[in-house]
């Protein structure tokens, strides 16, 4: 820049002095857009570390490396030279950021360049740094009690009517399932519940306690169709609220109790814990501490269900997605979930993978939330939009490619004899629409 600068100020007068300020500030410009050659060099070390996927990668001044035009999966361009070095220098998170900021766009379908190069990284095993590192560079925030619910209100506080513009109708949050793949996904979430309700042996007069209860789906369902009294916690008084008035409005007030408060202020006795999409955010150094609530909270014969996104292994969340949507997440491995019941005399029951569910159920909500893009840049703008997009887009990448899972496990007392044969109960025909 100094040197660009010298340049225009070394210009001599003359009649036609501006126009030679002009052509020389020009041409500063046009060399300031050159892609120089170690720039190319990078970006084909950039395709080359992630496996050499099949897409195209485009340079600020339409240089382009990877894939043709024809066989490409998508083409992603690259706006500015300090994009391309954060890039390669952090891709982890500085993919998520410049995409964001406009920096890096990408033509074609999102979700399935994000799946391409996720699966080429796994085959090629791309690393960007060993776990530790990471773990030092983006430790996740804390969910200590006080800081649980400011990461909350990070993502779910945002406003009600944000998310009433893309989920289902009941207002569920969390994967649903197609007990049949035409399912749309209304039913699909009715379905999933089903599903919960089931696993968990629900009867009636039976009492569950629901740890993290969204907008109140599943609370009203099990008592609805189940003939269960309830008590559900969560932190985030938006959803509360929501949950509140519309338990009232149905009538289900009578039957249904939401409490806004922490996991950690469950208090009573039931005969169920059901617990939906909220592991992942009560962090790994506080899995002691959710079992013995569970331990604390269940009758001599109760059991439980627990459903959260997970990991094969361990390993951290993605440090963008962990700073601009979900702070303080941590998707547990499987081995991880089962510190929950191992040391707490808890017998496993069953345990169930609904990754491909969850890549459908987000690709549903991705269509809905496209629909309503209009609709969202007016309400927060056009940055909050193709971060969102990017997330959503993400989120069936990762769930498709397997970089994700979804485990429900389902567990009971140890030597509690008051379980299911077979798993004949969990599919008879469908008795709610």
């Amino acid at each position: 820049m100094n040197g660009d600068k010298e340049k225009l100020l070394s210009v001599p007068a003359s009649p036609n002095g501006h126009r030679a300020i002009e052509h020389a500030g020009a041409s500063a410009a046009s060399a300031s857009k050159t892609v120089l050659a170690y720039e190319r060099r990078i970006a084909r070390l950039i395709l080359d570390a992630l496996g050499a996927p099949p897409v195209r990668l485009v340079l600020w001044d339409g240089w382009a490396t990877g894939g043709e035009p024809g066989d490409a999966i998508a083409t992603a361009t690259i706006g500015d030279r300090w994009a391309l070095y954060k890039l390669a220098l952090n891709p982890e998170l500085q993919f998520g950021e410049l995409v964001t900021q406009g920096r890096v766009r990408v033509d074609g379908d999102l979700a399935r360049f994000l799946e391409t190069v996720n699966r080429a990284k796994a085959e090629a095993g791309f690393q960007y740094l060993p776990q530790k590192v990471l773990g030092w560079l983006y430790r996740p925030r804390s969910n200590a009690l006080g800081k649980s619910r400011q990461n909350i209100y990070q993502h779910y506080d945002i406003g009600n009517e944000f998310y009433e513009l893309w989920l289902d109708r009941e207002m569920v949050y969390t994967c649903a399932y197609f007990s049949s793949p035409e399912l749309d996904l209304e039913r699909a979430q009715l379905a999933k519940m089903d599903h919960v309700c089931r696993k968990a042996s629900l009867k009636p007069g039976d009492t569950v306690v629901e740890a993290g209860c969204g907008w109140g789906a599943l609370a009203r369902h099990m008592a609805r169709y189940y003939g269960v009294r309830v008590k559900a916690y969560n932190i985030s008084h938006e959803q509360v609220q929501y949950a509140r008035e519309r338990a009232r409005r149905e009538g289900l007030d009578n039957r249904v109790e939401y409490v806004e408060g922490d996991y950690r202020e469950i208090r009573g006795r039931f005969d169920a814990f059901v617990s939906v999409g909220m592991l992942e955010h009560v962090g790994f150094e506080n899995f002691p501490k959710l079992a013995s609530v569970i331990q604390r909270s269940l009758k001599p014969n109760g059991r439980g269900l627990i459903h959260s996104i997970g990991r094969d292994k361990p390993a951290l969340m993605n440090p963008w997605i962990e700073r601009r949507i979900f702070p303080g997440a941590y998707p547990p491995s499987l081995s991880e979930m089962l510190t929950l019941f191992e040391p707490s005399g808890f017998s496993v029951l069953d345990v169930e993978n609904l990754r491909l569910h969850y890549a459908k159920t987000l690709r549903h909500w991705l269509q809905r939330y496209e629909n309503a893009v209009d609709q969202v840049n007016e309400m927060f703008g056009g940055e909050f939009v193709r971060t969102w997009r990017l997330y959503l887009a993400g989120s069936i990448a990762a769930f498709a490619s397997g970089d994700l899972q979804l485990f429900q496990v389902t567990f009971a007392r140890h030597g509690c004899n008051q379980v299911p044969w077979t798993r004949q109960y969990l599919y008879p025909e469908r008795t709610t629409d």
